[in-house]
């Protein structure tokens, strides 16, 4: 439903302004919704569930399939960079390619939505608005033309972020913890998970991240990929023009991007 029309305004256009008065949001959203007759919207119309995050954390090696897969060690403690928010993206529509060698990989996007600030693990849901299907897309040259990794540089061209198509509460799932997860290029599966293999799990990357600093309402984690990456293939295999990926994550649905030459 349209959520300005249909609360008469209470809650504007904005879906980030939602997260601000996520629990007066619930308590209009779970009334309304039960005597709902709207018609819903194709995901070819919605733009990102949440558009403009204050942070945005991305979470490395988290699946030790894909530590495995790049010869690296399974991590100690989470590996954390960002994304800036200005790749974030539609859940469906053309991405342009930064260059030759831009890899794929699918992953499950979680939003906050109640501030989070030394949050022990049993709490943490408490502090999630929902989850969402995302993509970490991935500039190699970028990521590894300097020194040292810029992995946020590297993931952070425009279209680089898409996540959608829409929010799902976790009440939602049988269990949020194990969902399978997945994409493909051109129908071919390249990736196929559960979201149970994730070394640090969703509760488990709240705690750790909200001991560090708060978490705001609103602010979304990628929160890591599984192995069958591109770079990981032998031999490598990449995004092209014309290429069409199909993100999925189970209970949620799927994104679709499709890529053009710059």
């Amino acid at each position: 439903m349209d959520v300005e029309k249909a609360s008469g305004g209470q809650f504007g256009s904005d879906p980030q302004g939602g997260y601000e008065r996520w629990d007066e949001f619930l308590a209009w959203a779970t009334h309304t919704i039960s005597t709902a007759d709207g018609q819903p919207f194709a995901p070819e119309e919605l733009g990102a569930p949440a558009p403009r995050p204050a942070q945005v954390f991305g979470i490395g090696v988290n699946y030790r399939a894909h530590a495995a897969e790049g010869g690296m060690e399974t991590p100690a403690f989470p590996v954390v960079f960002t994304k800036f928010p200005t790749s974030i993206t539609w859940p469906v529509g053309d991405v342009v390619l930064s260059g030759p060698p831009v890899d794929w990989e699918a992953e499950l996007v979680v939003v906050i939505g109640r501030r989070a600030r030394n949050v022990p693990i049993d709490r943490a849901w408490d502090h999630v608005a929902g989850l969402t299907v995302g993509q970490d897309l991935s500039d190699w040259i970028e990521q590894w033309k300097n020194q040292m990794p810029q992995w946020s540089l590297g993931k952070s061209f425009p279209g680089y972020s898409p996540t959608g198509p829409w929010l799902v509460t976790a009440d939602e799932f049988t269990d949020p913890n194990a969902l399978a997860i997945g994409c493909s290029v051109n129908g071919t599966v390249m990736q196929q998970a559960s979201t149970s293999d994730l070394l640090y799990s969703v509760p488990a990357l709240i705690a750790e991240l909200s001991a560090k600093l708060p978490l705001l309402p609103g602010d979304i984690i990628f929160s890591g990929t599984p192995g069958g990456i591109g770079a990981a293939r032998k031999p490598p295999q990449y995004l092209e023009d014309g290429d069409e990926l199909v993100t999925t994550v189970e209970g949620i649905s799927e994104i679709r991007q499709r890529f053009v030459s710059a």
